[in-house]
């Protein structure tokens, strides 16, 4: 398998995973979007993306998921590269809901993001 590849397995697709994520997951909120984090046991993260209904243009909403999977596809295993070696993160579920007023327009922004809300939340699992 290519290293650089986002195959399906990395990506939630059923309604089931989407409502567990929502259901028993930890919520971080950032400035327009937000991360919610379950720990999973498939020996991987796996992405899910919603965007607000409020977000209007489709061509707009598509773009905003190209650069969420453009990030995620870049940076599959984030959580644990940034996680010290006390404190290892385990493989998650990662949901980022993305609201209206959304501006991050590419994947080195998005991860920008993503590590200052991290940080700035504290210790998320124990």
């Amino acid at each position: 398998m290519n290293t650089l590849s986002l195959p399906k397995a990395y990506l939630l697709t059923k309604k089931s995973e989407y409502n567990n994520v929502y259901q028993h997951g930890k919520r971080v909120y950032g400035e327009n979007f937000s991360l919610i984090l379950v720990p999973n046991n498939v020996r991987r993260n796996r992405l899910g993306i919603s965007i607000h209904g409020q977000l209007k243009g489709a061509a707009k909403r598509n773009r905003i998921k190209r650069i969420i999977r453009e990030f995620f596809r870049l940076n599959k295993r984030f959580l644990q590269e940034q996680s010290s070696t006390s404190c290892e993160f385990p493989y998650m579920d990662i949901v980022i809901t993305v609201r209206k007023g959304f501006s991050l327009e590419k994947p080195a922004d998005v991860a920008r993001a993503v590590n200052c809300l991290l940080e700035s939340s504290g210790p998320l699992f124990q």
